[in-house]
């Protein structure tokens, strides 16, 4: 692909982020069934709920512009969920696991906060107002999962992991 416009960029990371999301839903239901806490599971099944929501917003766009999700893979995503695979399958602790996993998952959520808050501003500067609704939805629930994670982390499982 050519990037020789803002909407050429546009383009390239909406289908990167349809690829992300793609691979986070075959992902997600793994990590939910090897962590051991039942907040951490139910955490992760929340937000398959959310990522399924975020793909579709990101075939609305995609439909919008004429165009589909391209064949495009996000590389950053599948390093990001072999690093999440590892923990998975690691002989490990079942409570230092669970610290894991919640960490494998935020590196994935800063990942679509970053791309996510691309996104939005590049929807902003091509004047794609519907889009940039879209996608703040989708960035505001992406900080949401984060903050759930960072809370659930702090709050029982680094303290179960220790001990």
């Amino acid at each position: 692909m050519k990037l020789m416009t803002m909407a050429d960029l546009y383009l390239d990371q909406l289908q990167d982020m349809h690829s992300c999301e793609r691979q986070l839903i075959r992902a997600i239901p793994r990590m939910a069934r090897a962590a051991s806490h039942p907040q951490l599971q139910a955490a992760f099944n929340d937000h398959l709920v959310e990522t399924k929501g975020q793909l579709e917003r990101l075939n609305t766009i995609l439909e919008n512009l004429d165009k589909g999700p391209g064949r495009k893979v996000c590389e950053a995503t599948v390093g990001l969920i072999k690093e999440g695979t590892e923990i998975v399958d690691a002989n490990a602790n079942a409570n230092v696991r669970d610290a894991g996993l919640i960490c494998a998952a935020q590196k994935i959520e800063h990942y679509e906060i970053a791309s996510y808050g691309c996104l939005r501003t590049f929807a902003s500067l091509l004047g794609r107002g519907t889009d940039v609704r879209l996608l703040d939805r989708s960035l505001g629930e992406e900080h949401g999962a984060d903050k759930a994670l960072t809370s659930l982390a702090m709050s029982v499982v680094n303290a179960d992991a220790r001990a």
